[in-house]
């Protein structure tokens, strides 16, 4: 079996391609997909189909973010953060 023969099959089976010089479409098709087609990728999830449905990740982060501001945890209002404490 010759080195040519042997590289194109092995290029078939790594998915690579046997370089001749000239330019082809494989950067492309190589690059991550973006937009619509990405959206389209992934299935709609629960709370698009089910009014109803209530995320318990998310009730729970609601909670605890709740819990901090009650501590005084939470963010500072507008114009109370670090910087305007320098200035001061």
């Amino acid at each position: 079996m010759s080195s040519q023969k042997l590289a194109e099959i092995s290029a078939r089976i790594f998915g690579n391609v046997v370089g001749n010089g000239l330019r082809s479409g494989r950067k492309v098709l190589s690059q991550p997909l973006v937009g619509e087609k990405v959206v389209a990728w992934y299935p709609p999830t629960l709370e698009e189909n089910d009014a109803l449905f209530e995320d318990p990740e998310e009730k729970r982060r609601l909670m605890m973010n709740d819990l901090r501001k009650r501590r005084g945890k939470g963010p500072p209002k507008k114009g109370e953060g670090k910087r305007a404490a320098k200035r001061k």
